[in-house]
């Protein structure tokens, strides 16, 4: 074989690698777009099966101030704050001591073996 033809085996394999992961990329964006477009439809279907106004036709409330989105946000950290206990910050790390093992002692590894004459 020359260098000719290993450089277009190269670039082949190079790019059907490639085109490959763009396949790949396209297809699964496909997936996602098709899985939301169903999601979309059960959810029309459920509310218009309990009578209620399809998502995008519901009336979005007046402009919120900025008082209440700063009351719910206060809310939202309060409420998340409580999930964990009060720590004490005290490390309290504790050394176990092992008797000595030469199983897996480095230094039997590391030992220069004598010269064999």
């Amino acid at each position: 074989m020359n260098w000719s033809q290993i450089l277009w085996i190269t670039l082949i394999g190079f790019s059907v690698v490639a085109l490959t992961l763009v396949l790949l990329i396209f297809i699964i964006k496909l997936f996602g777009v098709a899985f939301k477009a169903s999601h979309r439809q059960k959810v029309v279907k459920k509310s218009a099966a309990k009578g209620e106004a399809a998502p995008s036709e519901v009336a979005l409330p007046e402009m919120v101030t900025t008082e209440v989105v700063a009351a719910i946000a206060m809310a939202i950290r309060l409420a998340a704050g409580e999930e964990h206990d009060r720590e004490s910050e005290v490390l309290t790390i504790q050394t176990i001591k092992r008797a000595y093992s030469p199983w897996n002692s480095k230094i039997h590894g590391l030992t220069r073996l004598p010269d064999h004459k």
